[in-house]
């Protein structure tokens, strides 16, 4: 299980940083128009940016993983927000980051034993 949980924090990291985190930092076309749908200023792409990579980072260290997760887990919620203010598909984006924040919990979830005991599947 402790693998999987891995593997699957690295996927995320993976798309944290280099799918969503880079092309804002670059000023890429996909982030900027992404930014202009949801009627957000261009000028916060850098901040937000820099907040992916912070929650990425305490993500994936051990001890502050759980920490990480929370703070993701709040990004993604604004994330979702901005996406229903503005009628943006739902299944396809609005909820992509409720799908997203499954899989960071999940990923700690399996990698955790601490987490496992707060949160038991089975008994």
């Amino acid at each position: 299980m402790k693998i999987a949980g891995w593997v699957l924090s690295g996927l995320i990291a993976l798309f944290l940083g280099l799918a969503s985190a880079l092309p804002k930092f670059m000023g890429m076309a996909a982030a900027t128009d992404a930014m202009d749908v949801v009627g957000w200023p261009v000028k916060y792409l850098l901040l937000i940016g820099c907040i992916e990579v912070v929650c990425v980072v305490l993500f994936l260290i051990p001890r502050t993983a759980l920490l990480g997760a929370v703070l993701t887990t709040g990004l993604l919620g604004g994330s979702l927000a901005a996406n229903l203010r503005v009628d943006n598909p739902l299944f396809s984006h609005t909820l992509f980051s409720v799908y997203l924040g499954v899989m960071v919990w999940g990923a700690l979830w399996l990698r955790e034993p601490r987490v496992r005991a707060v949160f038991p599947l089975l008994k």
